[in-house]
C-alpha cells in the first residue's frame, strides 16, 4: 500500500510523513525530491510552477509508487497534489493508494511556513496554491490543527478502517 499524503505548503506533509513512515517502518517520499531542477529554480524565484511544469513531476511521482507496489512494499509518499487532474495521475485509479489530505486554515498554514528557512516555497506563494486548491471529495481528510501524534494516530486509524 502507499499512503499519499497531500495539501498545500504547510500543512505538514513532510513531517507528518516522515513520522509515519517511520513508525510503521514504510519506505518515505517527498514529492520535492522529485522536481526537475527548472521547477526548484522557478518556485526559489518566487514564480509558481503550472502544469507543464508538473507534468513530469507527477509522472516521476507516480513511477515511484508503482514501484513500490509492484515490489510489494509500502511506502507513504507527499505531493501537494492541488488539482483533481493532479491526483488522477497519481492514483492511478488503484485501490492500493489511500489519498489522504491535511487540511488547514490560510492562518495556520501562514504561520507554519512563515518560519520556514532554507525551503524554495515561499510564504508569498501560500495564497496561489490555496487559489489553486480543489479540495478532495474522496480522501481521508485530517485537521492539521493539532499536534503531530494525534496526526499520525488519526491517519493511521484512518487507513487501517
Amino acid at each position: 500500500m502507499v499512503v499519499l499524503l497531500m495539501g498545500v505548503a504547510g500543512s505538514g506533509k513532510t513531517t507528518i510523513g516522515r513520522q509515519l513512515a517511520d513508525e510503521l517502518g514504510w519506505k518515505f517520499a517527498d514529492a520535492d525530491d522529485f522536481h526537475p531542477p527548472a521547477n526548484v529554480a522557478k518556485m526559489s524565484a518566487g514564480i509558481p510552477i503550472d502544469d507543464t511544469d508538473r507534468a513530469p513531476w507527477l509522472a516521476a511521482i507516480r513511477r515511484y509508487m508503482n514501484a513500490r507496489l509492484s515490489a510489494g512494499e509500502n511506502a507513504v509518499v507527499t505531493c501537494s497534489a492541488l488539482k483533481e487532474k493532479h491526483r488522477a495521475v497519481l492514483l492511478g485509479g488503484t485501490s492500493d493508494v489511500k489519498l489522504v489530505y491535511l487540511r488547514g486554515t490560510r492562518e495556520v498554514l501562514w504561520s507554519r511556513i512563515s518560519g520556514r528557512t532554507g525551503h524554495f516555497m515561499k510564504p508569498a506563494m501560500l495564497d496561489s496554491q490555496l487559489t489553486a486548491l480543489e479540495e478532495p471529495v474522496n480522501a481521508i481528510t485530517i485537521d492539521i490543527d493539532q499536534s503531530p501524534a494525534q496526526l499520525i494516530a488519526d491517519i493511521r486509524s484512518a487507513v487501517a478502517a
